[in-house]
């Protein structure tokens, strides 16, 4: 077994870079003493936003707006979590009945019945429910047993979210579907789900001649909340009936923030209150995984080339917390081996792709890092101009930056995060280092610190700032450093900014970006201004610019009305249109002005039919002018002025189907020729309620009559299918096979994962990658490996 060693002063340069966030994360705590001394007389003096405290045995008391304080209920008894309400308690305590219906009819009664207890004990809090459905079991959306897919969001689901801090902003989500699947979610200011948070926690389901039971135990442990016995938390409930589409909530929520229904949970300002609650002092908790690792790979595709390599390796992860709202993770020898691949993608553009995240110890958290997010508006803005030409926002905190050389994996030796909230602090500091790995990548640190305050009711700013110890396109080092500040007004109404700017030797040009958008998202009418600018040596190298030295400015509307038509939900109709004009400082202002380099405009009409199938058809106009020859989609496009339309329809059959996906058909100019497009995307095929299949393919047929080739044609097609079985919700295999037209690689990973103790897994993955161009016979191997993973969670 080969451990890597560190560099020289890499454990040093860690501790003090942690250290001094811990130092600043400290000097900002007194701003949390207001919230540690609370009265202890009824709403008002517990701050409470709503109605006063229910007296027992009441356990919920509702005002005329709808909102809603529900008490929770010490237990004097056991209880066992095997999905049966049969402990006497369900008995004696009253239940939470009362839901209110926010689609399809807003501030209904429910169609199908809920009932809901909410109690504790002093190691956990429990939700339970009976949740009542008059159709016949094999009617139910239950399709899905792994944890967190999108898929499971599609069935018929009961959840809860926790606003611990009771801030009004945030929240942690946990919810089922009937076979019992884990699902938990963070929200960070009314937004920025992340659904890779993994807590421990348990849940199991069960049935009654009436539908089907729940109950959840979520440790006191695996929560961060407020100091202090007495506990006020922000709640929410949610039901869904996914046949129906049909979705309740606790508390009244207007359609405009509940979307297309699963959404009206991000809206934390609107949720209910939770009282009576006395949670154990939050302990400093520390948690520890050790992993091994070993596995066989080959390689042969350079000179390095291998067979059957054998490695072995080991590694920790440690989990601290300082105080009782911030934690400190450490990570030391990292590995990602049991990731699952990127998918693959068509790009028809002259600019970078963006492959989101995948690795875990860079999705928890993530919302914290998330720099000139909005809130969520739930009814949309309208949509932004699209089209090969868009411009994009730069995302200043990319995590993939780190660790990851063109898609390839570079060691990390280690690193720590401190993640957390003090008072009205939100507070992210993360410190990397990675391995030097081969020619041109050299031993590097990453740091970054985040903190954002909360401001008014739903509103905050924010200060960002980035360090890469070696830059990737100049001597000396990278800085990026920004601000930002997202501001919510009334009940839809937002206003998002920033600014931020880059240090890079050698780059003098202009170094900076900011944007400012202002937008509404109303049920029936939404729209959305904006203005970005993106200089040209703006290179923040811990981030991700797909564009650079432009200036843009785009506007759209939407009209999305509600029609008495008992089979169609909601029609929408939506323009936009965005200039992009070129900003160089290399060259003299004046030959900048007016230099307008991409112009998209785009019109969409879509319903949205009651059983959640959609059809839309769009518009698009799009202008181009190319300042030098490019390469684009394997063509070389001489520099010159372009202009082109196409016209996309597409359906989509609804995601709680037993099958499902968009079909979608594309038709229009391409530069100097056409394109036609077919695609196939999202789709699933349910073969039994653990076993599904998940194709997807995109043809692009590209004619380019003036390129020197056989036919004119440069087409790109890319296939995807997925197998996915899920032996239990904490058990699973899936197959992933894919092949790429355009860079001639045919690709296939198999994983398989087992939680065979709470947050402790087994992985085996295989992976193998085939170059297709070859003359006498179908591919050649690129790359193969086997990996056999585990890891214990020790919680001390």
């Amino acid at each position: 077994m080969m451990f890597r060693k560190p560099p020289t002063g890499f454990v040093g340069a860690l501790v003090g870079h942690l250290a001094a966030f811990a130092v600043m994360a400290l000097l900002i705590a007194p701003f949390d003493a207001s919230a540690q001394v609370r009265p202890s007389d009824e709403a008002d003096a517990l701050g409470i936003q709503g109605p006063p405290p229910p007296i027992a045995p009441a356990v919920i008391n509702r005002d005329a707006t709808g909102n809603a304080t529900v008490r929770a209920v010490r237990l004097t008894e056991p209880i066992d979590i095997d999905g049966d309400l049969d402990e006497s308690f369900y008995t004696t305590i009253p239940s939470i009945t009362d839901f209110v219906q926010s689609l399809p009819i807003e501030g209904g009664v429910p169609t199908e019945r809920t009932e809901v207890w909410i109690t504790y004990d002093d190691a956990n809090i429990y939700v339970s429910a009976r949740v009542w459905d008059s159709a016949p079991e094999s009617e139910w959306v239950a399709n899905e047993m792994r944890r967190d897919t999108n898929q499971l969001r599609q069935n018929d689901t009961f959840g809860v979210v926790f606003d611990t801090y009771y801030d009004r902003r945030n929240g942690l989500g946990f919810y089922t579907n009937p076979l019992g699947a884990l699902a938990e979610f963070q929200l960070t200011n009314e937004g920025s789900p992340n659904s890779d948070w993994n807590p421990i926690w348990d849940v199991r389901t069960g049935r009654f001649d009436g539908g089907w039971t729940v109950e959840m135990e979520i440790p006191f442990k695996s929560l961060r909340y407020r100091p202090g016995r007495q506990q006020v938390w922000g709640l929410q409930l949610r039901r869904a009936v996914r046949r129906k589409n049909e979705w309740n909530y606790l508390t009244a929520l207007p359609q405009s923030v509940v979307g297309a229904g699963s959404s009206g949970v991000f809206r934390v300002s609107m949720a209910g209150t939770l009282v009576g609650l006395e949670a154990p002092p939050a302990s400093r908790n520390l948690e520890v995984k050790p992993y091994a690792i070993s596995g066989l790979q080959s390689r042969r595709i350079d000179a390095t080339s291998v067979s059957n390599d054998w490695n072995a390796d080991a590694g920790l992860d440690v989990k601290y917390g300082i105080t009782e709202n911030l934690t400190a993770d450490f990570t030391f020898n990292t590995d990602f081996a049991q990731v699952e691949v990127d998918e693959q993608q068509v790009n028809l553009t002259r600019f970078s792709l963006f492959f989101p995240e995948k690795r875990e110890f860079f999705l928890e958290g993530r919302g914290i890092f998330g720099f000139a997010q909005g809130v969520s508006g739930g009814g949309g803005g309208g949509g932004g101009p699209g089209g090969g030409g868009g411009g994009g926002t730069p995302t200043l905190f990319y995590s993939r930056q780190i660790g990851l050389q063109d898609g390839a994996p570079v060691p990390i030796l280690g690193g720590g995060r401190i993640t957390g909230k003090v008072g009205s602090f939100d507070i992210g500091a993360l410190n990397i280092q990675t391995d030097d790995h081969g020619p041109g990548i050299e031993s590097t640190n990453f740091s970054v610190l985040r903190l954002r305050r909360d401001i008014l009711t739903r509103s905050s700013i924010g200060v960002i700032f980035e360090n890469r110890s070696i830059s990737t396109v100049a001597e000396g080092s990278n800085q990026a450093y920004g601000v930002d500040a997202s501001f919510a007004f009334f009940e839809n109404l937002n206003f998002v900014t920033y600014y931020s700017k880059t240090r890079t030797r050698g780059l003098n040009g202009n170094d900076e970006s900011y944007r400012a958008s202002f937008g509404y998202g109303g049920d029936t009418w939404g729209g959305q201004a904006r203005h970005l600018l993106v200089g040209d040596d703006f290179n923040p190298e811990i981030g991700f610019v797909r564009r650079k030295g432009f200036r843009q400015s785009s506007v759209s509307g939407r009209f999305s009305p509600r029609p008495s038509i008992d089979w169609i939900r909601r029609l929408t109709f939506d323009v936009s249109v965005g200039y992009l004009e070129r900003v160089d400082a290399r060259i003299l202002p004046w030959e900048n002005a007016g230099s307008l380099e991409s112009r998209d405009g785009r019109g969409r009409f879509q319903v949205e039919f009651e059983n959640s199938d959609n059809f839309s058809a769009t518009f698009n106009d799009s202008y181009e002018n190319l300042l030098e020859d490019e390469r684009i989609s394997g063509a070389n496009i001489p520099a010159g002025k372009y202009e082109f339309r196409d016209v996309q329809v597409g359906y989509t059959f609804g995601p709680q189907r037993p099958y499902s996906g968009r079909l979608s058909v594309l038709k229009g100019d391409y530069f100097t020729g056409d394109r036609t497009s077919i695609g196939f995307s999202r789709a699933r095929i349910e073969i039994l309620p653990q076993l599904s299949f998940e194709p997807s393919i995109q043809f692009n047929w590209i004619n380019l009559p003036d390129q020197q080739t056989f036919d004119g044609e440069f087409n790109q097609h890319v296939a995807r299918a997925r197998l996915n079985y899920s032996l239990s919700p904490r058990m699973y295999v899936s197959g992933l096979v894919q092949y790429n037209s355009g860079s001639d690689s045919f690709s296939s990973n198999f994983r398989l994962r087992w939680e065979w103790a709470p947050g402790s897994e087994i992985f085996i993955v295989y992976t193998e990658d085939r170059n297709t161009e070859v003359l006498d016979r179908w591919s050649e191997l690129s790359n193969r490996g086997l990996v056999i993973k585990v890891n214990r969670l020790l919680r001390l």
